[in-house]
């Protein structure tokens, strides 16, 4: 695997590297050696997949609050998606900052998101299917987000929003005056 740090603290884009003959290709996805030699969390205790038909498609922008933070492993198996996450952690020098990854079937990358950033992403085509390990079961009385279109965030998303839960798109705007829950 190749690791790229990306511009926010903590979080990876991973690219396999594919070995071919041929029968086709393998690569690996996940090596605990090579994750914690980048001090990156391997203990991912769930696997999730989420599969959306229309483009334009977003869900999330959803965290666990402590004690129940969680890291997520995310790759995009079929389709392709704009994967964004967003630095929650008011300690941190990339505090509020966002980045936006392009994951697709074809390019296979992978995103690390760490604990303490929200995560969401929008569908770039019909009929696609998002697999995501994380480090911690899923725990609804600690699920928390911010809103997609939240303006102090200012997330440029690819394409018009086409479906959205209502609890997605209803998630509170950023209150700069309140604690942070990171």
């Amino acid at each position: 695997m190749i690791f790229h740090e990306t511009t926010l603290k903590d979080a990876w884009l991973i690219d396999v590297e594919p070995r071919g003959d041929e029968r086709g290709m393998f690569a690996r996805t996940f090596c605990r050696q090579e994750f914690e030699a980048h001090g990156l969390l391997t203990d991912f205790v769930q696997q999730n997949m989420s599969v959306s038909a229309q483009a334009g498609t977003i869900r999330g922008m959803h965290y666990q609050r402590p004690p129940h933070t969680e890291a997520k492993l995310v790759r995009c198996v079929r389709g392709r998606i704009l994967d964004v996450i967003v630095d929650m952690r008011s300690g941190s020098p990339t505090y509020l900052k966002h980045e936006g990854f392009e994951l697709s079937a074809d390019n296979r990358r992978q995103l690390y998101v760490p604990p303490g950033f929200a995560h969401s992403f929008q569908t770039l085509v019909d009929d696609i299917e998002v697999s995501y390990l994380v480090t911690a079961p899923y725990t609804p009385e600690a699920e928390g987000g911010v809103r997609y279109s939240d303006p102090l965030l200012a997330i440029s998303w690819p394409l018009p929003v086409t479906t959205i839960s209502d609890k997605d798109a209803n998630w509170p705007l950023i209150d700069l005056s309140a604690d942070s829950v990171f």
